[in-house]
């Protein structure tokens, strides 16, 4: 069975490829990432400029003109439709209470920029305290509790946004 791969350049056209159509490729190399290339008896310069090969992702030059190029094997789609995408994060936008508690301390005020890893907060719960610090860059959008205020496990506490 021949592995296939679909390509995306500049993230707007898209292409399937087998591993048998790119071992029938007629292209020579003519250098380090450069390489002439023959299609329909009409001849290609190509370059690849970079390469991430990790995330997959190319660019390359073709008589002159640049392309981004994005990789994707069979593999990476069917993870790609399961939902579950490499590298990508999701993003947290609200602060909630882990467990029932009392907040001690509010380090951050709405309007303010954190940084990842800045205390936004203290809760105390069952005897000890508990610094929640910002799990992103961000914009405080809202704070829902005081100083002093008991709250129950699930409450919204800050909100980015």
């Amino acid at each position: 069975m021949s592995n296939s791969y679909k390509l995306s350049v500049n993230n707007s056209v898209t292409f399937d490829a087998t591993e048998s159509s790119l071992q029938n490729l007629d292209a020579v190399s003519t250098g380090k990432n450069t390489f002439h290339v023959l299609k329909n008896h009409i001849p290609y310069k190509a370059e690849i400029v970079s390469a991430d090969f990790l995330a997959k992702k190319y660019t390359v030059k073709v008589n002159n003109n640049t392309y981004e190029v994005a990789i994707e094997n069979d593999l990476d789609l069917l993870i790609k439709s399961m939902g579950i995408e490499r590298g990508k994060t999701k993003v947290v936008n609200a602060i909630k209470a882990p467990m029932p508690g009392l907040i001690l301390e509010i380090n951050v005020e709405v309007g303010q920029t954190v940084k990842e890893n800045d205390l936004l907060l203290i809760l105390e719960a069952m005897k000890m305290e508990n610094a929640f610090v910002s799990p992103r860059d961000g914009v405080i959008k809202s704070i829902s509790v005081e100083k002093g205020n008991a709250v129950d496990k699930g409450q919204l506490l800050i909100e980015f946004e």
